[in-house]
Parts: C-alpha cells; sequence; structure tokens
C-alpha cells in the first residue's frame, strides 16, 4: 500500500502545479492581450490625429466640395478603427454640413 499512497500523492502534486501553471498562463495572456489593445488604441489615436479630414467651409459657386470623396475617407478612417462611431458621426455632420 505504501507505493500507492506515493502515486497519490504524486497524481496531486501534479495537478496543483498543472493547475497552477493554467491560471498564470490565463493571468499573462489577459494581460498581454489588454497591453496589446492599449497600444492598437494609441496608433489608431495617432493616426486619427495625423491624418486631419476636410473641415466645413462656406460653398461657394465656382467651388463645389467632393462630398462623396470626403464621406469616403471618412468610412475608411472609421473601418480602419482610425476613428469611432462617435467621432465618424460628427465628422459626417461636418461633411453634409458644407
Amino acid at each position: 500500500m505504501p507505493r500507492r499512497r506515493g502515486l497519490l500523492r504524486t497524481a496531486a502534486r501534479t495537478a496543483v502545479v498543472a493547475g497552477t501553471a493554467s491560471s498564470v498562463a490565463g493571468r499573462v495572456q489577459r494581460r498581454q492581450q489588454q497591453k496589446f489593445a492599449a497600444q492598437d488604441s494609441r496608433q489608431a489615436n495617432r493616426a486619427a490625429s495625423a491624418m486631419p479630414f476636410e473641415t466645413a467651409s462656406p460653398v461657394s459657386a465656382g467651388n463645389s466640395p467632393d462630398i462623396v470623396g470626403s464621406l469616403q475617407r471618412l468610412a475608411e478612417l472609421k473601418n480602419s478603427g482610425a476613428l469611432s462611431d462617435k467621432e465618424y458621426a460628427a465628422a459626417k455632420a461636418r461633411v453634409l454640413a458644407m
């Protein structure tokens, strides 16, 4: 019977070690995901600030703005993640107000 206790003890130790390793690996993975999400967010904010979009200006008869082109550029920025839904809606309203 002493051999059997040794096997049970070894199996229990292995289960504890495996559970601890799984828990630690999960925590590390969550931290990395949060870190990379924050980096992606910062990069998107930099890209959005580096790519200014057209502001509303008075329209004269000889100077018709390219509204469709502006809306397409805004949609591309939104789809790439550079603009949030709120920023996109505000920019779209400015373009349509031209």
